[in-house]
C-alpha cells in the first residue's frame, strides 16, 4: 500500500508533463509570434466521492494549473493534457492524457482490508474536438492506463454561458465507458471479497459506466487573480452502477466540487 500524500503523488505524476509543456511553449512561441500562450496556477480544494462510487467524501488539497498555447497544446490539472496533432478552424486532435485518482486504503471505511487499495495512474490516448460554434464545442478521447489494462472512452459537450457582469461560466455534459479490465478495477468483486462483505460476486463487462453534468465559474478578484468553481453531479450507469460496492456500500450519485484562487495572465 502507497502511503505517500496524495498532494506529492499528483505533483510527481504532474510534473513531467509540465516541463515538457514549458518546453513546447518556448519553442512554439518562437517559431510563431502569433501564437500568445496563457496560463493560470494557483492552489485549491477539491471534494470528491472517497473511493469511485462511495456515498462519503473526502476533501483534497489539490494544485491548479492551466497552461494553453492555442492551437498547439493544453494543460490542465482539471482537463488533462491535449497536444494537438491535427489543426484546424473546426476540427482539432491529437493526443490526449489525464490523471486517474485511486482507492486509498484510509477512506475506505467499513471495506477497508476487504477490497484492494487502488493506486493513482496515468493514462494516454487520442483525442477529437469539434468547434461547433464560438460558445460550443464537442469532443471524444479513447485513453489506455499506462500501468495497466484498462480502457477509457468519454465523449463530452461544452457550452459556454453568457458572462454576466466579470463572472464567466460554463456547462459540460460527458458520458464514459470502460472495458472489461477498468470496470473490474473500480467495481468488480471477487468470490473472497464477496464472503469477506457478505455480498454476491460481480464480474462486470465492458459498457457505460457515467454520465457527468458540470458547471465552472470563474469569478476575477483584480485583472490577474480570481476564483474558479466546479461542481459536477454524476450518475453511475450500468454494470458499475449495479456493482454491490455500490448498491450496498456506496451511491450511484456522485458528486464532485472544487475551489481555487488562481493568479492568470
Amino acid at each position: 500500500m502507497n502511503h505517500a500524500h496524495p498532494l506529492s503523488r499528483i505533483w510527481r505524476q504532474w510534473l513531467p508533463a509540465g516541463l515538457l509543456a514549458c518546453l513546447l511553449s518556448t519553442q512554439v512561441c518562437l517559431a510563431d509570434s502569433d501564437v500568445q500562450p496563457t496560463f493560470a496556477g494557483g492552489i485549491g480544494v477539491e471534494r470528491m466521492p472517497a473511493w469511485p462510487g462511495a456515498k462519503t467524501a473526502r476533501n483534497q488539497p489539490v494544485p491548479y494549473v492551466d497552461i494553453e498555447i492555442p492551437g498547439h497544446l493544453s494543460l490542465s490539472t482539471m482537463d488533462g493534457l491535449q497536444f494537438d496533432l491535427i489543426g484546424g478552424p473546426v476540427l482539432h486532435g491529437g493526443v490526449y492524457g489525464d490523471y486517474q485518482w485511486g482507492r486509498d486504503g484510509d477512506d475506505l471505511g467499513a471495506l477497508r482490508s476487504k477490497i484492494n487499495t487502488l493506486s493513482p495512474r496515468l493514462t494516454l490516448g487520442g483525442y477529437l474536438e469539434w468547434q461547433l460554434s464560438k460558445q460550443m464545442d464537442a469532443g471524444v478521447d479513447l485513453s489506455h492506463d499506462t500501468q495497466g489494462a484498462g480502457a477509457y472512452l468519454r465523449l463530452y459537450a461544452e457550452w459556454d454561458l453568457p458572462s454576466v457582469g466579470l463572472l464567466h461560466h460554463s456547462l459540460q455534459l460527458s458520458w464514459q465507458a470502460m472495458n472489461h479490465a477498468a470496470m473490474n478495477r473500480f467495481f468488480g468483486v471477487t468470490t473472497e471479497q464477496a464472503d469477506a462483505l457478505g455480498v454476491r460476486a460481480w464480474q462486470p463487462g465492458a459498457g457505460s459506466q457515467l454520465a457527468t453534468l458540470e458547471y465552472d465559474l470563474f469569478m476575477p478578484t483584480s485583472p490577474h487573480t480570481g476564483f474558479a468553481l466546479a461542481l459536477a453531479y454524476g450518475q453511475l450507469l450500468g454494470a458499475a452502477g449495479d456493482s454491490p460496492l455500490v448498491t450496498r456500500f456506496g451511491s450511484r450519485s456522485q458528486w464532485n466540487e472544487s475551489l481555487a484562487f488562481i493568479y492568470h495572465r
